[in-house]
């Protein structure tokens, strides 16, 4: 056992890997709800891919909640627009509702992760 290395990770680095994805998170959410913008979701592959990686590298540090509430948020957000997609075809107005809600709630959600880990306290459950 005098042989084994424990790895800690390095808070600094996941800080950084934290901020790329909250601002490509925060990019995509901002065109959800300016109308007219558009962004691929490309970004926000890129993003949800990022988080999928590190999260491992985040376990037992404060910043592990921050990837799990990015994770959390971007699988919300597509079910819910999933759920709520009949909403256009059948009425648009609904649909158009419904999905300005969405937005706005993952637009909150992301800013709410940015504070919070800008303060280095990690989100609630």
């Amino acid at each position: 056992m005098a042989n084994d290395i424990v790895t800690v990770p390095d808070n600094d680095s996941l800080k950084t890997i934290g901020w790329v994805s909250y601002i490509l998170h925060l990019v995509v959410a901002i065109a959800a709800v300016v109308p007219g913008a558009q962004v691929s979701i490309l970004l926000l592959l890129v993003a949800l891919l990022i988080d999928f990686v590190k999260r491992d590298d985040a376990a037992g540090t404060w910043q592990a909640s921050h990837f799990s509430w990015r994770i959390r948020s971007v699988l919300w957000a597509g079910i819910l627009y999933l759920v709520t997609s009949w909403l256009w075809l059948l009425l648009l107005v609904p649909g158009w509702i419904a999905w300005s809600l969405i937005s706005l709630w993952f637009l909150y959600r992301i800013v709410k992760g940015m504070v919070r880990m800008n303060a280095n306290r990690p989100m609630d459950a």
